[in-house]
């Protein structure tokens, strides 16, 4: 179902509630309580290769993480736990694969129709159908005999979630993943109701409340319609507790949203030393390391994040990273020279983000930037031959109309 900007309905909106899913890199997993019973779900302090699985998988490398975890169920069939870290990282290599991890994209509602740079490969929907399928089964099967077994209730909830954040982000198909997300979000809370220690089940609901607590009145109002609440703080609340006492890696993934949401409530010491820690714990992760450079330059320091961003790029080339996109911290670091009026070192990251961007919008976006730090230095010649270039690639875009006033009127900076 394709959604455009202009049909953005209230209830659509409570969708962006997967992107906040989407953002953490990953779902809450399994947590073991003294009274769930006999069972003891497979997990990185139980199971080495979903140990390693984990250190791969925050570390971008999915092709080994995936193959970790296949082993993991391999020896544990019949976990749902199992089965949700294979699944879990099956999805976000897809979704790496497309493009679909750019957080720059999901600032506007562009995200809903977006193209990917590249088409869903047909046999990871059906993997992750199969995953999924066989997770809330086996979940089930434990409900079945027992309706207030906790740790089938968060189990199912986790596969839920991620075939929610899938249906989302990869296929648009939101009312869809709207509907299953709200199943996680129910399963979480019943988690809670049985066993208010169960800490690791605040995770998907400090998500929730913190971004349904963070939509316009009207949207709100929706969301209580279907009987879904918010609350920034008690989101953020929620989260610092899993990030302090959850599982190590029930506990990484509480603290990538929490970053991300102390980067909107615009407290970045706490921000950055959150994703300070992520940065030395997973080095090989260039989108942990150009969003602690994101942090840097927000937060006001922006030589600091210069150099960071500097680092980014050295690694990028060094192959220091496990995947890498040069044109991210290329931006960024463009972004960062410009708050110091290094406009030449502006122009020349801008360059480089436009030279190695994959995506066409970002080259473009890139290539309009470059052309503004052009006119900053009064270079009008080699500023109006860049925004011909923008019109150009594409002259239906924002960028394209940019180009035009800035082709009329020279860009000033601000």
């Amino acid at each position: 179902m394709k959604v455009s900007r202009n049909s953005f309905s209230l209830v659509t909106r409570l969708s962006v509630t997967l992107v906040a899913i989407l953002l953490t890199s990953g779902v809450s997993r399994a947590y073991s309580n003294a009274d769930a019973g006999a069972w003891v779900p497979t997990r990185s302090s139980n199971d080495v290769n979903t140990r390693k699985g984990f250190d791969n998988f925050y570390n971008l490398d999915y092709d080994k993480s995936i193959r970790e975890f296949e082993a993991a169920l391999q020896a544990h069939p019949d976990d749902p736990f199992a089965i949700n870290h294979l699944l879990s990282a099956v999805i976000f290599k897809e979704l790496l694969r497309i493009g679909a991890l750019d957080t720059e994209a999901y600032a506007s509602d562009n995200f809903l129709d977006k193209k990917y740079l590249q088409p869903l490969d047909p046999k990871v929907h059906d993997r992750v159908d199969q995953l999924s399928a066989r997770s809330i089964e086996l979940s089930n099967a434990r409900l079945a005999k027992n309706p207030n077994d906790v740790n089938a209730l968060y189990a199912r909830g986790v596969a839920r979630g991620l075939k929610s954040t899938y249906m989302g982000m990869a296929e648009h198909a939101w009312f869809a993943a709207l509907r299953s997300a709200l199943g996680a979000r129910h399963d979480h809370e019943r988690v809670l109701e049985l066993d208010p220690n169960y800490v690791d089940a605040k995770n998907l609901l400090g998500i929730h409340l913190y971004v349904i607590g963070s939509l316009s009145w009207p949207a709100k109002v929706a969301a209580s319609m279907v009987g879904i609440s918010g609350n920034r703080q008690k989101g953020l609340e929620y989260l610092r507790d899993v990030a302090a006492h959850g599982n190590p890696e029930v506990a990484w993934d509480a603290k990538i949203a929490l970053a991300l949401f102390l980067r909107r409530e615009q407290l970045y010491a706490e921000a950055l030393q959150l994703v300070g820690g992520m940065y030395t714990a997973f080095p090989r992760n260039f989108l942990v390391a150009t969003e602690y450079a994101h942090l840097l330059n927000a937060a006001g320091h922006g030589p600091q994040a210069i150099a960071a961003y500097q680092k980014i790029v050295t690694g990028c080339r060094g192959n220091a990273f496990s995947v890498c996109r040069m044109e991210i911290p290329a931006y960024g670091l463009g972004e960062a020279m410009k708050g110091q009026r290094d406009f030449q070192g502006a122009e020349q990251a801008y360059e480089l983000a436009a030279s190695t961007a994959v995506d066409p919008d970002f080259r473009q976006r890139a290539m309009l930037k470059a052309g503004e730090m052009y006119d900053a230095m009064q270079k009008r010649d080699a500023a109006m031959e860049k925004y011909k270039a923008v019109i150009a690639a594409n002259s239906g875009t924002e960028s394209a109309d940019l180009a035009r006033r800035y082709m009329k009127q020279a860009y000033t900076v601000r």
